[in-house]
């Protein structure tokens, strides 16, 4: 059958069957030519078993709420079940099912982004050879902003650039950091925390009255570098840890060893970076060709 008399059946079986409002049939409508949209049919012969699953891919890639794919995915499932029990189409749909709590996508700059908020920190005053050192230190690492604010002397190796990090459920880890990270921390620590009142503190990260630093004035540090050099994206410093894991994964890292480095204790939370960075790479590739 005919595609475009398929939809007028069933546009005609909600209003006359079902009694539905004109408002809510020209939901259905708007719903359903979405999806042909993606796959152009012109007969219901046409149809494959597979295209509902497809179409939820699709419409997640385009980051479409789950609220919207859920409605369109119950709008196609009327539409393909009103086709099957008018013997119109022998697809089996029933088993589809509608998308959990499809997880929204972290926010992540590009390398150029931090570089700038990296080196937004003035590092002629105290604070700024701390926030310089915080910022290197979780962008290398991964570290959740907890873990980096709790931070101890004692679980820094220097020798190693090794940090031994309690992460959740008291769990420990071991990450590594880079000479570049490490070049800003033995800064701060041999110069701006040396004249801090709190200088023999155990814990790295202080704020001027030598007690360990908030979450909220952390918070504040890293969108006031963000607006001074441009940033409008809406990040935090979590953001960093975000970037951490997506730029490792572009650059070809084994995605069970940066699950490790970041403490996940299941890789379906680890994945989340690499659908990030094959959207990066995607829209990337799409620029690429629009310039061509």
């Amino acid at each position: 059958m005919d595609i475009d008399r398929a939809k007028e059946l069933f546009f005609q079986h909600l209003r006359v069957e079902k009694g539905l409002s004109n408002d809510t049939i020209l939901s259905y409508a708007y719903d359903i030519n979405e999806f042909f949209k993606e796959f152009n049919y012109k007969d219901t012969e046409e149809i494959q078993p597979l295209d509902i699953g497809d179409f939820i891919k699709i419409q997640s890639k385009k980051e479409m709420s789950t609220a919207t794919i859920a409605r369109r995915l119950s709008s196609l499932k009327s539409f393909y079940l009103f086709l099957e029990k008018e013997d119109y189409v022998h697809v089996p749909m029933k088993d589809v099912e509608a998308p959990k709590a499809l997880k929204h996508l972290p926010s992540v700059l590009s390398i150029e982004q931090v570089e700038r908020l990296l080196d937004a920190p003035d590092l002629t005053k105290d604070e700024g050879q701390r926030d310089r050192a915080m910022l290197e230190i979780m962008y290398a690492s991964g570290l959740r902003v907890s873990e980096l604010l709790s931070l101890k002397m004692k679980n820094i190796s220097f020798e190693r650039n090794m940090i031994t990090v309690i992460g959740k459920g008291n769990k420990q880890r071991k990450v590594p950091f880079g000479e570049f990270a490490k070049e800003y921390l033995v800064n701060y620590i041999e110069h701006g925390r040396k004249k801090n009142p709190g200088s023999r503190s155990e814990y790295v990260f202080l704020n001027r009255y030598g007690k360990p630093l908030s979450r909220q004035y952390f918070f504040l540090q890293v969108k006031k570098y963000a607006e001074m050099v441009g940033i409008r994206e809406e990040i935090s410093p979590h953001t960093l840890r975000h970037c951490f894991a997506t730029h490792l994964l572009e650059g070809n890292a084994d995605i069970r060893t940066v699950q490790e480095m970041l403490g996940h204790s299941n890789i379906a939370t680890t994945q989340i970076y690499l659908n990030i960075s094959t959207r990066r790479i995607l829209e990337a590739y799409d620029l690429y060709s629009k310039r061509k």
